[in-house]
């Protein structure tokens, strides 16, 4: 088995300086099974969105860093024993659970320093993720690896055919900052049971959830050196080196739509398999016979509880006109009464926006929503009482063009966008009306009529009345310009391994 070289102990990891408060994490990279600087010591800094303060520095990784990572993860693949050793991979997959659990109040702290999520909602940006090691763990034990399809006949002969699912190789895996630790996980823990060779680049506003797994993995498990590397970087060169590297075999990346499309195209000269998770534009369906006063407020929150930055919002709310007025008066107090401050107060639902420059974004959407003729409900600007920091204001635009831009791009803020319609047939053509297809909602109290809309939705994903599509053992992922491939279920998992069709004598 391939011996892990000791890490090297400089520049140290920081310390646990109490539960709450702002908190650095490693500013190392991971490769080779080494906790190392980046190449000329180069770092770069990251800023706590709460405040806007410089509050430590990561690794400023290079290309030659990447090439490293990548170099050994080849090696890893192609002459250890971890694509081979499912026992192994799972016993090693445990003690990362295991090690993650003991750490998961550092994590919660760099999550929230790095990406000013509420503390109060962080369960689904730690707890999650670190049940999800221990799911894949134990479901890639259990995989049957070997399936026996019986005796076929053909014309020279009969054959046995079996089907043998073995890992792809090489997995780069490229995450963004609105969930980093989450997704770190689900990019990299079902491709490492899997039997892959992972190399991950995490983002560059949230290079600490990335470290810090790097670290984890390094000092706390018996992962072999190469089958775990991370390069976090403040270059977008990196991202793109990974994605064309041809010893690279597979590229699992979640984010925006243009990045995907460039990724697709540094991956197409070596015809990469690809698990694209990208933007959202998802519309919310209100029926006519829905109760609103249980159905709008849960919209409302969705909306701001991660300052609107997450993929699958429902962030077009459509309404029947015969009860229009009524569903923005609902919206508008719910949105109103909002808590939007501090991420370190457990009172507040909502924080920052992750950067000046994403804030901007949001704000200037919001202005063309109301040049291209919607009404501004409520929101809409800078709170008054939080001057420093990114925030953003829980904004309601109402009478919203659906054609209009800020109907049709994906804002990432704490925004809703309401339409009415007149008719089922006209509320699902107003759903459909996007690039995206990743998510949608439809709310009725007829649950047959609200499933019919579900199914006419063109999306990956739809949840009725409340009850979710999103689970572990469920697949999740987008149609039309929202991505390709799944996460989760068995599909998702699958996704990690190619098959093989063997012919032998019966």
């Amino acid at each position: 088995m391939t011996q892990k070289p000791t890490a090297t102990q400089q520049p140290a990891a920081p310390q646990t300086a109490g539960a709450t408060g702002i908190l650095a994490g490693d500013p190392r990279l991971l490769i080779d099974g080494e906790l190392t600087g980046a190449t000329g010591g180069a770092r770069f800094e990251v800023i706590h969105p709460g405040n806007a303060q410089v509050v430590g520095t990561a690794a400023d990784g290079t290309v030659a860093d990447l090439e490293r990572a990548i170099g050994a993860a080849r090696t890893a693949f192609d002459t250890g024993d971890w694509s081979g050793d499912v026992a192994f991979r799972q016993h090693c997959l445990m003690q990362l659970h295991d090690a993650l659990e003991r750490n998961k109040e550092r994590l919660r702290r760099i999550v929230v320093t790095e990406v000013g999520c509420p503390i109060s909602v962080t369960g689904s940006q730690i707890e999650d993720p670190i049940a999800e090691v221990k799911h894949w763990a134990d479901y890639g034990r259990d995989f049957d690896y070997l399936v026996d399809t019986g005796v076929h006949r053909a014309v020279i002969g009969t054959a046995r055919r079996t089907l043998s699912f073995e890992p792809v190789g090489v997995v780069g895996a490229i995450t963004p900052w609105n969930v980093p630790f989450y997704l770190n996980i689900a990019q990299t823990v079902p491709a490492l049971m899997a039997g892959n060779t992972v190399v991950l680049k995490p983002a560059q506003l949230t290079p600490w959830s990335g470290s810090e797994l790097g670290r984890i993995v390094a000092e706390e498990t018996d992962i072999p050196a190469g089958v775990f590397n991370v390069v976090t970087s403040n270059a977008n060169a990196v991202g793109a080196a990974l994605s064309a590297d041809p010893r690279v075999d597979m590229i699992t990346f979640t984010g925006s739509t243009a990045t995907g499309r460039a990724i697709l195209a540094a991956a197409a000269p070596t015809v990469k398999k690809t698990i694209m998770e990208l933007g959202g534009k998802s519309a919310h369906v209100v029926l006519d016979d829905a109760k609103l006063e249980r159905v709008l407020p849960m919209s409302a929150m969705v909306a701001c509880v991660m300052s609107g930055q997450a993929c699958i919002m429902a962030s077009r709310i459509l309404l029947p006109r015969s009860r229009y007025h009524e569903g923005i008066e609902i919206l508008q107090a719910a949105m109103a009464a909002t808590s939007v401050g501090d991420p370190w107060n457990p009172s507040v639902l909502q924080g920052p926006q992750i950067s000046e420059a994403q804030r901007e974004k949001v704000l200037g959407l919001i202005a063309s929503g109301v040049a291209d003729g919607a009404r501004l409900v409520t929101g809409g600007g800078i709170p008054a009482n939080l001057p420093v920091g990114y925030y953003t204001e829980p904004t309601l635009l109402a009478e919203v063009d659906p054609n209009s831009r800020i109907a049709q791009e994906e804002i990432f803020g704490p925004v809703l966008t309401v339409t009415p319609y007149d008719t089922d047939d006209e509320a699902v053509a107003i759903a459909n009306n996007s690039i995206y297809g990743l998510s949608g909602e439809v709310s009725g109290a007829d649950a047959d009529r609200a499933f019919a809309i579900a199914r006419r939705l063109r999306t990956g994903n739809v949840t009725v009345n409340g009850r979710s599509h999103f689970g572990l053992t469920s697949p999740f992922g987008g149609t039309k310009q929202s991505g390709l491939g799944r996460r989760n279920g068995d599909e998702g998992f699958r996704e990690y391994l190619e098959i093989k069709t063997i012919g032998h004598p019966a």
